[in-house]
């Protein structure tokens, strides 16, 4: 595995960095806020990816006609701003593809970043971090799942004390994946934690307290535990909250260093306009998506295709056809 870094002034302009170094296959397995800047640092590696895009077996696909007016009403049902909407319209009319889920696809490409996250080799520990009620701990037990399914070594551990039962829940699930659930009590417990597995796992997942975007003492605290351990924070927030309310969350939580979104309950929500909101706003790269509310399926990484296939209307299967003539009387009699 080939592993390099770049640092550039937004995420769009650091993963066209990887691009053009690496190839359209390299995965990227960290990001961070670059230090002292307004930048991001992006760890990329040369491996092709394990994604098949499997958001489009969970929902189905869709086939709509093809203009951007098609895709205007798609944004327009899933309640993006209509800044964002506008955007991503003209940038549609300047694909010159006629298709429009193709057409979506490229303008989505063109405007969002999208980095999965990876299975394995990840060079610092995932926090998965946001409000109550997001979804973290489900979240990260489907990504612990997903690893120990192809046989790689996971280390979960657990910074949620203040939700009652938040631990016993995460260590039904580790149980079952036969991990051994790690339980830290602030930062330097966090810390502590962190290096005594340092080196002994493939990947390391921590499951943070829900904490109010919009209380600076909960960030105060949130920024302390992703300092004392030097975690990758990931922003896991529910689909189908307010396009707005959702941007001033994603822009809390990027603040302490947050720089993916990994989104929940799909399958519980019609309108993707907060997601969307959250993710420019915010300035996040979109990772992964949660469509079910099962631990061992419903999670995959998304693409700007797939998205584009949820954000289009689904048109219903044509019903197939018979040869009616084959029914009558005559042809019976012949």
């Amino acid at each position: 595995m080939r592993l390099k870094s770049f640092t550039a002034a937004t995420m769009a302009e650091a993963m066209e960095m990887v691009r053009l170094e690496l190839g359209d296959d390299a995965i990227i397995v960290s990001t961070q806020r670059a230090s002292g800047t307004k930048g991001v640092r992006i760890t990329a590696a040369l491996e092709p990816a394990d994604a098949d895009l499997a958001v489009a077996e969970m929902l189905e696909e869709s086939h709509p006609s093809s203009s951007a007016e098609t895709v205007r009403a798609a944004l327009d049902a899933h309640g993006l701003p209509p800044r964002l909407a506008e955007r991503l319209i003209n940038a549609v009319r300047t694909t010159g593809i006629s298709d429009p889920v193709l057409a979506c696809a490229a303008a989505l490409e063109a405007g969002f970043t999208f980095a999965c996250l990876p299975d394995h080799s990840a060079p610092r520990p995932f926090m998965l971090v946001g409000p109550p009620g997001s979804g973290k701990s489900i979240a990260a037990a489907k990504l612990a799942a997903r690893s120990v399914l192809k046989q790689r070594q996971v280390s979960v551990i657990t910074c949620d004390n203040l939700r009652a039962g938040a631990t016993e829940q995460l260590a039904a699930f580790t149980r079952i994946l036969e991990i051994e659930l790690v339980k830290a009590r602030g930062p330097d417990s966090l810390r502590r934690a962190v290096e005594a597995a340092a080196g002994m796992y493939d990947l390391m997942l921590i499951d943070s307290p829900g904490l109010n975007p919009f209380r600076q003492t909960d960030m105060d605290y949130l920024s302390e535990l992703v300092e004392a351990a030097d975690v990758e924070p990931i922003l896991v927030m529910a689909a189908g909250g307010d396009p707005v309310e959702s941007g001033e969350v994603a822009e809390s939580f990027a603040a302490i260093g947050a720089t993916r979104l990994f989104t929940t309950r799909l399958d519980t929500t019609r309108r993707l306009g907060g997601m969307l909101s959250a993710a420019e706003i915010g300035q996040l790269a979109l990772c992964d998506v949660s469509a079910s509310p099962h631990v061992a399926s419903g999670l995959s990484p998304i693409s700007a295709m797939s998205l584009a296939r949820l954000l289009l209307p689904q048109a219903p299967e044509p019903a197939p056809t018979h040869d009616e003539t084959f029914w009558t009387d005559e042809a019976n009699a012949s």
